[in-house]
């Protein structure tokens, strides 16, 4: 007969700590001031024995019964061409079904869905919260705020900083992988993206701003836009740099803006005639394709996506917690990684 494990008790952590169960109480609760070696014992044995995870999540289930979970339609399952977007929602529905969370979902960019229907719908189903996905119109973003439903955009920003948001360190990851690139002894560098939203242009933000905290030129850094994230975008915008400089005019990098722009570039640099890294080194951002899987296998810089949707749904809870409290909203970024593969090489 199989054994059920037994529960976990604050009398368990108080033996591992070795306190009193009154003083694992107080650390847990922060009833009382305690010493910050007493304390670190209590949190270290509580996580040991798998206390505190069981405890957030009783308390996140407790609070988040249903959301509505608001996405542009590039981002369903039919549309394999958003494969970021379409990464960070299977992770998010797969944590929302593990805790029971209904979902209700709507496409936000239906046609005649203005921010008011929105919310009327997100009222007729009594949904505790809205998570809404990489669309930060202003208009929207003030009905959301207006109608006192607590939400969280992700992948977006709201500037007027009136509901919670959670985005990956797009400015920051890209000053980090261009600051790499420099170090490697790179100068001549191309930032390839596109007229996209303002997560997108942080990305341009952050590739100039390593320049100038390295004291580069800006000539030298390159920003060429393509027509969208598309791979066959990505191709052509290169085919046109090439056509119009007669060849690469002397950039030895290119950091795109997407996965997907960088897939295009390797296809057309190739037909080009150019061989990576030996002749241009080429850089994404991501992490979502199958990058290990090019030739050469592409550097990218890996976005957390696991971890957008736990995090918004996090601050959901945090919100409607804190209901009777006037928080001001917050603005969480997530950090990215440098994933180093074959398609960058060092200069001499």
């Amino acid at each position: 007969m199989e054994q059920i494990p037994r529960k976990v008790g604050i009398k368990d952590i108080a033996d591992k700590a070795e306190v009193a169960t009154s003083t694992v109480s107080h650390v847990l609760n922060g009833t009382a001031p305690i010493s910050a070696e007493v304390r670190e014992r209590v949190l270290d044995a509580a996580s040991t024995l798998g206390y505190l995870a069981k405890r957030r999540e009783k308390a996140a289930i407790a609070v988040l019964r249903s959301v509505m979970l608001a996405v542009p339609s590039d981002t369903l399952p039919h549309n394999q061409a958003n494969l970021f977007s379409w990464t960070l929602l299977s992770r998010l529905m797969r944590d929302c079904e593990r805790r029971s969370i209904q979902i209700v979902p709507v496409e936000v960019d239906k046609p005649g869905l203005s921010g008011a229907e929105l919310v009327a719908q997100a009222k007729a189903a009594k949904v505790d919260g809205i998570l809404l996905l990489a669309d930060d119109r202003p208009e929207l973003l003030q009905e959301i705020a207006g109608s006192g439903i607590p939400a969280v955009l992700m992948n977006g920003e709201d500037h007027e900083m009136q509901i919670d948001s959670v985005t990956p360190g797009n400015r920051f990851a890209a000053r980090y992988v261009t600051n790499w690139l420099i170090k490697q002894g790179h100068r001549n560098i191309m930032h390839l993206t596109w007229e996209g939203r303002s997560t997108v242009r942080r990305r341009r933000d952050g590739f100039l701003d390593a320049f100038r905290a390295n004291n580069l030129s800006l000539e030298t850094a390159y920003v060429h836009l393509a027509e969208g994230y598309f791979p066959e975008m990505g191709a052509a915008a290169i085919q046109r740099w090439i056509a119009k400089h007669d060849g690469l005019g002397g950039i030895t990098a290119i950091f795109c803006a997407a996965d997907n722009l960088a897939l295009g570039v390797l296809t057309a640099l190739r037909q080009a005639g150019f061989s990576m890294p030996q002749d241009v080194s080429v850089v994404g951002f991501d992490g979502v394709a199958l990058g290990e899987f090019t030739s050469p296998s592409l550097t990218t810089v890996s976005v957390p996506l696991d971890h957008i949707g736990a995090a918004a749904l996090h601050l959901l809870e945090q919100r409607i917690t804190n209901a009777s409290v006037a928080l001001p909203a917050h603005r969480l970024e997530l950090g990215c990684k440098l994933t180093i593969r074959g398609s960058v090489r060092a200069l001499p």
